[in-house]
């Protein structure tokens, strides 16, 4: 079973969120996860590879996979680089003409290739001006990880959001 994280930008880390993180990952496990997908850019990413990371020393059979949104092609340093932290990385075929819209696309990959989704998702937030070219309007105040999460309610997707209101 693959799972996918996706969390805004920066969230607001507590003892609480720990814990529920760490029992929902641990749950995960027992249940057969074994893959877990990850993007970048987020406080939410590091603090969820950090307790996988943690599982894996327990579950070496766990694989934690960064799934790029930029840099479609790699050299050999960089790759070794990202394997140091994860046991592989891929950039999706479809992200490479997506433009500004690329975190979007890799949260859509993501989802797609997962049967859980583990979310940070404050249903207030709203970022100040981002737009994510031409498939969303300037004017929608969508935060991308927003756009994820309705997607992943769309695809009717296994879900659990952590943030809590």
């Amino acid at each position: 079973m693959k799972v996918c994280f996706i969390g805004h930008r920066h969230i607001s880390i507590t003892e609480n969120l720990v814990l529920q993180l760490r029992a929902t990952i641990s749950d995960l496990i027992d249940n057969g996860a074994t893959t877990f997908l990850f993007g970048s850019m987020s406080e939410f990413d590091t603090l969820a590879w950090e307790i996988v990371t943690e599982y894996k020393a327990l579950h070496p059979n766990i694989a934690r996979i960064y799934v790029r949104a930029s840099f479609e092609h790699i050299d050999k340093s960089y790759e070794q680089y990202l394997l140091m932290s994860y046991e592989e990385t891929y950039f999706p075929k479809q992200i490479s003409k997506a433009g500004k819209y690329a975190y979007v696309e890799r949260n859509y990959e993501m989802i797609n290739n997962s049967s859980f989704c583990v979310f940070y998702y404050d249903r207030n937030y709203t970022p100040t001006s981002k737009t994510y070219g031409h498939k969303i309007p300037k004017t929608t105040g969508k935060s991308g990880t927003k756009i994820a999460y309705e997607y992943a309610v769309k695809k009717k997707k296994n879900i659990t959001n952590l943030f809590v209101e």
